[in-house]
């Protein structure tokens, strides 16, 4: 129904309502005699109308990527509805010609959001430009771009949130823009186990992992560690002007940023023992009373801080020799502490920071620890993180290995990945998105395992895979939302108090890794 017509409803509810004296509540009230103006015309009589009713958003029925598409890529827009035209068009959106005009495609049933789908396929149109897509009875779509590479600026936005987030340093609006602020968290922090001491140490810096100012070991060391493995992949893929101080300085940008996490995750260790505290928590977060705690030292923390440095250490020496060996040590006495408690250790944990560590020097008790794990289990659990990084570095090693392991996790890994792919192609939206879609946390952990594979053997169904989760994070979805901060014409912080997929550090981690892969076919 349209504005006219509800008006128009109102109305003569209204009329009827005066005229008959009917309703059971006093939203209509008379509270004078009437009164004749000098004009001749009438007064009010005091009546109040109470209005409560809501007009239900109406969605397009045709889904986008609400950024746009790849030229030469696949394009394939998302239609719902029982009764469907047969063609669609393509519309440029600045002139309004038709410039290609498509067949609908019936695909079923969507049990998942109780909807008929069909698909609308226009991947041979390449022309550059502003469009979206129209059909009679269901009306249009949102806009989106058709351009080489649509995903360049965003994906330098996606890079850019851990500036974003960095801790105890002044962002200048020159960097930052509306996310400039003065320095924060630069106090000296006292340890949470001994508040009533003196003793107090400096342990600014790092990275934001959660509100007001709290940063974890466990969660940017899971965020360095998925950054770190899509650099590996698709190094090709990161630049240096993003847009940071340090660009243009000869090392890609992403780098950089790391380092000032890293920085940070070296001030989190125990000189003496070689323990890692897990996080830093601020107390009273105010401007002029806030304290910083340093939470204790947990194995969790300290086992994986020994993985990421290790890891870190292995791709920074090409850039800074002594500070990739400053940080190799430390993730070696980590371990060794570690090793001293292992029945507090997860063997997932211990596994990956032993095939990172033997990467990174070789060293046979290393291998001994990682290959001991690799034959122990029965089944190799992929889906568990630190099991699938480790997995990854023991493939990627250059030193000796046991061929016959290597041979079991490729296929246990091939495996794996092959049934999200197919799970996604069979799916109506092309990913496995459920029917409150706030699932996006493992779909992103579904992807990032494809990726890596993709990068192993370069499979172009797999590269398609990722690309349509891209779509569905951009709004080919069935609430029609970008869940990329800011991005599209119906995005998620408009209409939802949390916070999008870019602005959690783990989650926008995985993002880039997704990003990276489809950068290297565009």
């Amino acid at each position: 129904m349209n504005g006219r017509c509800i008006n128009a409803a109102i109305s003569m509810l209204l009329c009827i309502g005066l005229i008959t004296g009917c309703g059971g509540n006093n939203s209509l009230t008379y509270t004078g005699e009437d009164k004749q103006t000098q004009d001749g015309e009438m007064e009010s009589l005091g009546l109040s109308p109470e209005f409560d009713y809501d007009i239900p958003e109406i969605l397009p029925d045709i889904m986008v990527d609400q950024l746009g598409y790849a030229s030469g890529s696949n394009k394939v827009a998302v239609f719902r509805g029982e009764s469907l035209p047969d063609t669609y068009d393509l519309v440029n959106a600045e002139t309004g010609a038709v410039v290609y005009t498509g067949e609908i495609e019936p695909k079923g049933y969507n049990e998942i959001t109780g909807e008929n789908i069909s698909y609308g396929n226009f991947t041979d149109y390449n022309t550059a430009g502003t469009y979206y897509l129209q059909a009679d009875v269901i009306g249009r779509s949102y806009s989106f771009v058709i351009e080489d590479n649509p995903y360049s600026d965003v994906f330098k936005e996606a890079l850019k949130q851990y500036y974003y987030n960095r801790c105890g340093l002044t962002l200048s609006s020159e960097f930052a823009g509306d996310a400039a602020h003065n320095a924060c968290h630069t106090k000296m922090a006292k340890f949470m186990e001994d508040s009533a001491s003196q003793s107090e140490i400096d342990i600014s810096g790092g990275w934001h992992t959660g509100e007001n100012g709290y940063r974890d070991v466990s969660g940017g060391c899971k965020a360095v560690t998925i950054i770190l493995l899509a650099y590996e992949l698709y190094g090709e893929a990161f630049t240096d002007d993003i847009g940071i101080p340090e660009s243009g300085n000869g090392i890609p940008d992403i780098m950089d940023e790391i380092k000032y996490e890293i920085d940070w995750l070296l001030k989190m260790q125990d000189n003496a023992s070689g323990a890692v505290y897990s996080a830093v928590n601020v107390i009273d977060n105010s401007a002029a009373t806030y304290q910083l705690y340093i939470e204790p030292v947990s194995m969790e923390a300290t086992i994986r801080f020994a993985s990421t440095m290790a890891k870190f250490s292995y791709l920074y020496q090409g850039y800074d020799l002594n500070y990739a060996t400053q940080c190799l040590k430390a993730a070696d006495r980590a371990y060794r502490f570690a090793e001293k408690y292992l029945n507090d250790v997860s063997p997932e944990d211990y596994f990956c920071a032993a095939a990172e560590l033997y990467r990174a020097t070789g060293a046979n008790g290393y291998r001994k620890a990682a290959q001991d794990y690799l034959t122990s289990e029965t089944e190799i659990d992929m889906e568990n993180d630190y099991v699938f990084w480790g997995c990854v570095t023991y493939l990627s090693t250059k030193q000796k290995v046991d061929t016959n392991l290597c041979d079991n996790v490729i296929s246990i890994l091939l495996k794996y990945v092959e049934n999200i792919s197919y799970d996604s192609k069979n799916s109506k939206y092309l990913t496995e998105g459920n029917k409150e879609q706030d699932n996006n946390a493992e779909l992103l952990h579904k992807m990032e395992r494809l990726a890596v594979v993709d990068h192993i053997i370069t499979n172009h169904e797999y590269t398609t895979v990722l690309e349509n989760h891209l779509h569905y994070f951009l709004g080919r979805n069935a609430m029609s939302i970008s869940y990329l901060d800011g991005l599209g014409s119906r995005n998620y912080q408009v209409i939802n108090e949390k916070s999008g997929i870019m602005k959690q550090i783990d989650l926008n981690a995985k993002l880039i890794l997704l990003m990276s892969a489809i950068e290297k076919e565009l």
